[in-house]
């Protein structure tokens, strides 16, 4: 499923995001940047040692951040590790953390001056965030952030694991532009 709003495209597709050709793949991390599993994991396996020894030097990143290092051996050439937040209950301002996780890897694409980037479903694995929620608050932010940075991006790509996650993702993207 895609749509265009002020000449971006936003975009959704159940895949592997290690195998994305945008200029920028965003990683799911946790604060150390220490690699982990799920998508952390498999961006790092895939991208190589590179992309860890950046992250060694950069230490570490708060929850509700984003950091940029290279892309390693991926087709995508830099990865933006966004540290969403840890679900407890919505009342501990999760929505802000995931909101502020996302705003920032888009502001670091827009900085890089690059065109494309792809996300995952940032918090909703071992994070717990509940998909509906974490998709409301994803689609949102990206959409308010092209509309807001009209011409800074040519397309935004949500790249989701699972059919389940995908058919969220459809559903909240129709409600938020119909």
């Amino acid at each position: 499923m895609e749509i265009i709003i002020e000449g971006a495209t936003i975009s959704l597709l159940k895949g592997d995001i290690t195998l994305e050709e945008t200029d920028i793949i965003v990683n799911a991390a946790n604060s150390r940047l220490a690699g982990g599993g799920g998508v952390d994991g498999a961006i790092h396996r895939a991208g190589g040692p590179a992309i860890m020894e950046e992250c060694r030097k950069i230490g570490g990143c708060p929850t509700g951040s984003a950091v940029m290092t290279t892309g390693g051996k991926l087709s995508a050439r830099f990865v933006i590790h966004a540290v969403g937040p840890i679900y407890k209950d919505g009342l501990h301002n999760e929505p802000m953390l995931l909101e502020s996780a996302y705003r920032g890897s888009l502001k670091l694409a827009v900085q890089k001056g690059v065109g494309s980037i792809a996300f995952p479903s940032i918090s909703t694995g071992a994070y717990g965030y509940p998909v509906d929620a974490a998709s409301k608050i994803a689609l949102s932010t990206v959409l308010d952030f092209v509309g807001d940075n009209k011409g800074s991006l040519d397309l935004v790509r949500f790249v989701l694991f699972s059919d389940p996650d995908y058919g969220v993702y459809s559903r909240t993207l129709r409600s938020l532009t119909e």
